[in-house]
């Protein structure tokens, strides 16, 4: 399409406007934080089932209790209109050592997952690796060992010989940015103190890019992509340092995974960064051949909120000239309110995120995580008013499609999460769910399934394909 063509054919403006019909409207959950079961059937132990959590909050042993219940989670779902529904698949209920003998129960109860939210007219969308490393790799170094790279692309050969057959979207490595810079939230017990942390980060990327490869070359109707986090970088003042270090920044936190993805090659200010702070990357040429014969079909993300950096001597990486390699110090923004856990509500981020993720690599986009965490307290009557998460949601939505209107393909909203299930750090005292689960900290009383507030308002946003969100 000439540019002409393509400013002709550019939408009329939004507001009360319907997103066409196809748009995949879902929700998100993952394996570890909502099923349970973390020792049943034959499932073995992931990095997670195994880590000390944080005092006060429960381990991973029930959760939500969906491996159980997930045939009414799924009714749920589809009383609530969803479209599509972005779930993680346990690595250790498929493969309890992580590589070598199935496990059939594991692969069953996939299987009619599966079955059921196409029953009900819900696309599975699956993410394939979700924060849970097998302990058994793990043991064995976890992704500082290349052999890591082969159990995953195993594990992908699995699932895409077990459910390709129904299911046509696939997305490779949740948040594998956030493992990378904040090692306890998947990389396990491996990564210790001398851990090689950006070789282990490499042997992600050529994972993922071997099973985009696998998937295309075994289910050529599939479509596959990576599903980091990310947002965008602000500098927080208008001077050259703090935007120098926002622009670090970005390609530390996000950039460097996309590059990859994508285009198959590393972002260079992010191996500028990567290399002056010391740590070890060694990349060959025939790395850089996998990682480039690995594409994606579409980008899909994760997104909260921005960060806002700031210039910070002695805490920028710089070299002996005074010259900036690295970001700064991350700042909170005052210019934005805050959720209760203190992180910034920037809706018009949302917008500027997905513009920039679009302007940079011209793929279809599909969200995968956004949402608001907070302290949602079931009333007597079995009600739950989360309006503040609506409000949250609607922002978020309205700049979404003022996103689209600019001309970027979003083809599907996944809010965080479907239903109330663990926080990784607050374990239920901070819900993100259209559906409440009766159970805390303390105890999982019986866990009974309420519709929340913001359940009905999404129900409405979805039957009016988004025109309706008041």
């Amino acid at each position: 399409m000439s540019l002409s063509e393509a400013v002709r054919s550019a939408p009329a403006a939004w507001p009360g406007r319907a997103l066409p019909a196809d748009f995949l409207w879902g929700a998100s959950s993952s394996a570890y934080q909502i099923e349970g079961a973390s020792a049943e059937d034959g499932k073995g132990p992931s990095v997670q089932d195994v880590k000390t959590v944080p005092a006060g909050t429960p381990d991973f042993s029930v959760c939500s209790d969906h491996y159980h219940r997930w045939a009414e989670d799924i009714a749920l779902l589809a009383e609530l209109g969803l479209k599509s529904y972005r779930f993680s698949i346990a690595w250790t209920r498929i493969l309890p050592e992580g590589t070598g003998a199935v496990n059939p129960a594991g692969v069953e109860f996939y299987s009619r997952l599966i079955d059921e939210c196409l029953w009900h007219g819900i696309e599975p969308i699956v993410t394939m690796y979700h924060f849970d490393l097998p302990t058994a790799l793990d043991a064995r170094g976890g992704w500082a060992d290349p052999a890591t790279v082969d159990a995953f692309v195993e594990f992908a050969r699995v699932l895409f010989a077990a459910y390709g057959d129904r299911v046509t979207h696939w997305l490779t490595i949740n948040e594998q940015n956030i493992m990378t810079l904040v090692p306890h939230h998947g990389l396990g017990a491996a990564a210790g103190p001398d851990y090689p942390l950006y070789q282990a980060n490499h042997h992600m990327l050529l994972a993922q890019a071997r099973a985009m490869a696998l998937c295309h070359e075994v289910l050529p109707a599939a479509k596959i992509g990576p599903a980091p986090n990310i947002a965008l970088a602000l500098p927080l003042e208008g001077t050259a340092e703090d935007v120098l270090c926002a622009q670090y920044l970005n390609a530390v936190r996000n950039w460097l995974y996309l590059d990859a993805a994508v285009l198959g090659r590393y972002n260079t200010l992010a191996v500028d960064h990567i290399r002056r702070a010391g740590y070890r990357l060694d990349v060959s040429d025939d790395d850089l051949r996998v990682l480039r014969e690995g594409r994606p079909d579409f980008i899909a993300f994760n997104y909260y909120n921005t960060e806002t950096v700031t210039y910070a001597p002695g805490e920028t990486l710089e070299d002996a000239d005074g010259a900036i390699h690295g970001p700064g110090r991350i700042v909170p923004n005052p210019h934005f309110a805050t959720t209760d856990w203190n992180w910034p509500i920037d809706p018009l981020g949302f917008r500027t995120t997905l513009q920039e993720i679009h302007s940079r690599y011209g793929l279809p986009l599909m969200v995968t995580e956004n949402g608001l965490g907070a302290y949602d307290r079931l009333e007597p009557d079995g009600t739950v008013d989360d309006g503040y998460r609506i409000d949250y949601l609607r922002d978020h939505i309205t700049a979404m499609k003022q996103a689209i209107d600019t001309g970027v393909p979003v083809i599907g909203y996944h809010p965080w999460s479907a239903i109330d299930l663990i926080s990784t750090h607050d374990g239920f005292l901070k819900r993100y769910g259209f559906v409440y689960v009766r159970r805390d900290n303390e105890s999982t009383h019986d866990l009974a399934r309420f519709r929340k507030k913001s359940f009905h308002w999404y129900r409405r946003v979805i039957a009016s394909g988004g025109a309706d969100l008041a």
